[in-house]
């Protein structure tokens, strides 16, 4: 399931920590009543510009818990402008955090990302489901590696672990991004 909130209620430009503190704080509610594997979508459509402070804020706080108090919930931003995009994916770097954004069909990283996790972002995402050894396989990476960067996106709250079973009934994990 997916719930969204739509920045532009709080006006068309966002400035300072208090502002988004206040929007935090919305954001963390809606996050309590999502199940596992739900996504909440921030849409910025019609915000013409936030401040960094205020994307440290509200973005970077958001995601540095989210994965101990909202496990297995997404988070994931939508519609934005050149201006607001430069000011959040500064502000994840700096915190070295990332968070997906969606435009239209497209997923991708914004933040702080090694190219070795966009690789395996990337991958998971073109194949919908997929286990570690799959995912080592087509990436040309052993198992050891694979497995650490799935464990790395999986507690970022980018990537999601599900148990799951080999062709031959083993019981394995197997990765999606959203659902």
């Amino acid at each position: 399931m997916e719930k969204r909130l739509k920045l532009s209620q709080y006006g068309p430009q966002l400035w300072s920590k208090e502002k988004a503190r206040q929007i935090r704080s919305r954001v963390a509610a809606i996050l309590n009543t999502l199940e596992t594997g739900d996504v909440l979508v921030i849409d910025a459509a019609a915000v013409e510009a936030f401040d960094f402070s205020f994307a440290s804020e509200l973005f970077g706080k958001t995601l540095m818990t989210l994965a101990v108090e909202s496990p297995g919930r997404f988070l994931i931003v939508e519609n934005l402008n050149e201006c607001t995009e430069e000011n959040l994916n500064q502000a994840l770097e700096s915190l070295n955090v990332a968070m997906i954004e969606r435009r239209e069909t497209t997923l991708s990283l914004l933040g702080k990302v090694h190219p070795a996790d966009q690789e395996t972002f990337t991958a998971v995402v073109k194949a919908g489901a997929v286990s570690a050894g799959a995912m080592s396989k087509n990436l040309e990476v052993n198992l050891t590696a694979m497995n650490e960067r799935l464990s790395k996106l999986t507690s970022m709250g980018i990537v999601r672990r599900e148990k799951g079973s080999s062709a031959t009934g083993r019981e394995q994990y197997v990765y999606r991004v959203l659902s």
